[in-house]
């Protein structure tokens, strides 16, 4: 079985094509016999979870005219909304089209510009402090965004740059930059680099209980459980170094929604058409002489638990 697609996109931050991996091969493989303690608390977690199927997003003709001014491509015109897709060139006069560019992604639910090649090499400018997180909250306004879907917090990718905004789903935060907006500036000016709008209309489909820790330690002895790879290198060699502990205490569990299903690739490899939870358990590992909090991901519905330990 191979990695998710979100597993897939989330390592392939430190370690490129990931795709050919499996739950096992990225998870650690604990001893049988070393204890794993259960210390986190669990009554914030709601009884059961939601799965929601994506759908096409048809935007407004007020967010995508105060999206092309957010582009300064007024001069390009202000198209219609459709269901059509729809990207803008600065410069598309001769030959190939040249960025800066402008994409209306109704399938993907996307809003898109990018100064392309033409942005600058370094991003040691490029703002990410609390005033950038401001700045990104009020562009979302200025887009006709309703903002209560979204989190004011920098969730960006660690090792990356910019403020990454994420979507929240029943109160519950969106992980890895699956879903949310992207907002990066550089220079005195704050001169935009580029934004992303990922926003896909949502439809409730099934409803799962939520896994118990027994349920959710038997993933971590079956190897179902990766460790979430932060900016830290040698991503492999920390997971084979993880294995070697001598008791493993989880000590909290965070809810978060994703695109995909946990554990799944998609079929022909065609972008995820459901959203659905996962866990992040943050786990204190003893090896004796010393001791590291880690992350590790996890399955957090007890439907994808059971399948998980029947494959």
């Amino acid at each position: 079985m191979k990695a998710s697609a979100f597993l897939v996109a989330l390592l392939a931050v430190v370690f490129p094509c990931s795709a050919d991996y499996s739950l096992e091969d990225i998870s650690p493989h604990f001893s049988t016999h070393m204890p794993i303690i259960w210390k986190a608390p669990t009554n914030h977690l709601p009884k059961s979870f939601w799965i929601y199927r994506k759908f096409p997003r048809m935007f407004s003709e007020t967010t995508i005219s105060n999206a092309i001014i957010l582009a300064s491509f007024q001069d390009k015109g202000f198209p219609k909304p459709s269901t059509n897709r729809v990207i803008l060139w600065a410069d598309s006069t001769e030959g190939e089209p040249q960025p800066p560019s402008f994409a209306i992604l109704p399938d993907e639910g996307q809003l898109d510009y990018s100064l392309g090649d033409r942005a600058p090499d370094s991003t040691g400018k490029v703002a990410n402090d609390e005033a950038a997180v401001q700045r990104a909250w009020d562009r979302l306004l200025q887009l006709g965004i309703d903002r209560r879907e979204f989190v004011k917090t920098n969730a960006a990718t660690p090792g990356t740059w910019g403020v990454f905004l994420p979507r929240q789903i029943d109160r519950i935060q969106t992980y890895y930059e699956s879903e949310g907006f992207l907002f990066q500036q550089f220079g005195n000016h704050g001169k935009i680099r580029c934004f992303s709008l990922t926003l896909p209309n949502l439809e409730r489909q099934t409803n799962s209980p939520t896994a118990t820790p027994k349920q959710i330690i038997a993933c971590l002895r079956a190897f179902k459980t990766p460790m979430a790879p932060g900016n830290k290198p040698d991503y492999f060699l920390r997971v084979k170094a993880l294995a070697k502990a001598k008791t493993l205490t989880i000590t909290m569990i965070t809810p978060y929604y994703s695109e995909g299903v946990y554990g799944e690739t998609p079929t022909n490899n065609e972008p995820p058409n459901i959203v659905a939870p996962l866990a992040e358990l943050e786990a204190v590992a003893d090896f004796g002489d010393s001791n590291v909090t880690v992350r590790l991901l996890s399955p957090i519905l007890s439907s994808e638990v059971t399948r998980l330990l029947n494959e």
